[in-house]
């Protein structure tokens, strides 16, 4: 199966930026769509973004929109999350997550990470 590892969290301050990276296991990294998904305790897990396989679409939910990047480097077999103007609601653990299509719904994702915590400090 395919192995996620996601790196990048920390504590940063509100309005404050982070960039989180995702690295894949294998070659078969552009068969995939990628997603980032977040969580915070005694929440959901809710979907934050999404980019098809060769990158031409993204997909962000409205909370991020604006403020979060996603990209991937299907040489290096990476997905990344620029987040800018960070607010104190953005903290959570992130996730990323393979799926065959972009899908809001964390059950259609096939291979998942386990997650790097993102603090944000008001």
């Amino acid at each position: 199966q395919v192995q996620l590892v996601e790196s990048g969290g920390g504590l940063v301050q509100a309005g404050g930026s982070l960039r989180l990276s995702c690295a894949a296991s294998e070659g078969t990294f552009s068969s995939y769509s990628m997603n980032w998904f977040r969580q915070a305790p005694g929440k959901e897990r809710e979907f934050v973004a999404g980019i098809t396989k060769i990158g031409d679409n993204t997909a962000y939910s409205n909370s991020v929109k604006g403020r979060f990047t996603i990209s991937r480097d299907n040489a290096k077999t990476t997905v990344d999350l620029q987040m800018n103007s960070l607010k104190p609601e953005d903290t959570a653990v992130y996730y990323c997550a393979a799926s065959l299509w972009i899908y809001r719904d964390p059950g259609a994702m096939a291979y998942w990470g386990k997650g790097t915590l993102v603090t944000v400090s008001s």
